[in-house]
């Protein structure tokens, strides 16, 4: 009967993500018919150096991948067992013996991770977080069993789902701590896979924290970064512009309202000459629309109301069904800037309607907008309108939503 060859390197290679000879020959920085050898019957003992990619790629021994080492060269199974290099904190290389998943593993887990990504933008984030935490609790169980490709794939899915999780934690429970840790372990999960692009957004993300609480020098720092890691990543000129529009975001909350125009005004600039690299399917939260909605803030910090509301308005209608989360914050900027002009009654209505959508889609983020209206709306507190927006926004349906969020 004629050997079927080594069909444990094989399978090792499939399960790793290599389909074919010539992918994995690729990896390995090794001829096609090199791996043919190996994947013989009778393959040859390879150099210590391609050892090393071996088990670096296929996350196992060389015995456990079917080579027999020569008379006098002792195996890794004879009193002289490895543990491949391990790296800090929640995730490790497979070690020998272990039995890896295989390559369809990582496709299905980034495909859940996909779902998830899509269904931020409808469902309740105290329903949603629980099922992203425990998918990316699933990711770091299943890192240690893969490798090679297919670990990439774990690995930047995993990083993607902390984002996520981080993300609903900051924006939308208020958690700054606890979204700091998330995007830590985001960033850990993004080295694993080797994804400049998705450690330069979780990076980014990070400067949200010092941003919001007026530590300017923290977040250039996190900014900084960012950019780096974009650059090393041949990042999109979305991606670009939204670095701008979240650094202008941290220098509007820490009162540099002119510096924040400048970034705004070099986003637009960038997204019009745009780059030859596409943009990473997760960054699905971002659009000329969107930055165009931080300019309208911005704006408004800045006093500039008739340029606010003009900018607004634009946004207010370009923007998607879909994106209802963003609706609430527009609505709610729209509303402080006609409490800043003077105008109690459009400022209400403007604060109603944000009431209308968040009753439809929570966002913490929009109803620290509709707050921040209230209290701007203070001198008419005994106006009809202002107490017709009270019996909204403390009615018994707000406020029990609003406390349990």
């Amino acid at each position: 009967m004629e050997s079927e060859g080594n069909v444990k390197l094989r399978a090792a290679r499939i399960a790793a993500g290599y389909g074919t000879q010539e992918a994995f020959a690729d990896a390995v920085g090794v001829a096609v018919r090199q791996v043919r050898r190996w994947e013989s019957a009778n393959p040859p003992w390879p150099r210590d150096a391609v050892q090393r990619a071996l088990t670096s790629l296929l996350g196992q021994d060389m015995e456990s991948l079917g080579f027999t080492p020569p008379a006098g060269v002792p195996g890794q199974r004879d009193g002289q067992a490895r543990e491949l290099p391990r790296t800090q904190g929640m995730v490790t290389v497979p070690v020998p013996g272990t039995t890896l998943q295989p390559a369809t593993a990582g496709e299905d887990f980034a495909d859940v991770t996909r779902r998830h990504r899509r269904l931020y933008w409808t469902v309740a984030p105290a329903t949603l977080h629980p099922a992203v935490v425990a998918h990316a609790t699933l990711g770091c169980a299943l890192l240690p069993e893969t490798a090679g490709v297919t670990r990439r794939t774990v690995a930047a899915a995993l990083a993607e789902s902390f984002l996520l999780a981080g993300r609903i934690e900051f924006f939308d429970s208020q958690k700054p701590a606890a979204a700091k840790e998330t995007w830590t372990r985001a960033l850990q999960a993004a080295g694993q896979a080797d994804d400049q692009l998705l450690g330069a957004a979780i990076l980014a993300h990070t400067a949200f924290v010092p941003g919001w609480a007026g530590d300017r020098q923290a977040a250039v720092e996190r900014m900084t970064a960012a950019r780096t890691y974009a650059r090393r990543g041949s990042a999109s000129a979305a991606l670009l512009a939204w670095l701008d529009a979240v650094e202008a975001e941290c220098e509007t909350r820490c009162g540099h309202t002119q510096t924040a125009l400048t970034l705004l005004g070099h986003a637009e600039d960038v997204l019009a000459a745009g780059t030859e690299h596409d943009s990473p399917e997760w960054l699905d939260w971002f659009s000329p629309i969107r930055l165009a909605a931080f300019k309208g803030h911005t704006q408004l910090t800045a006093g500039h109301l008739p340029q606010a509301r003009a900018t607004l308005l634009q946004v207010l209608e370009g923007l998607e069904p879909s994106e209802d989360k963003q609706r609430t914050v527009v609505l709610g900027d729209l509303a402080a800037v006609e409490a800043a002009d003077r105008n109690p009654e459009k400022a209400c209505e403007y604060a109603v309607t944000a009431l209308d959508q968040l009753r439809k889609t929570w966002y913490s983020t929009g109803m620290d907008r509709v707050r921040e209206v209230r209290r701007a709306l203070a001198p008419w507190q005994h106006e009809n309108c202002v107490r017709d927006l009270d019996d909204r926004l403390y009615g018994w349906e707000t406020t029990v939503s609003a406390l349990g969020r």
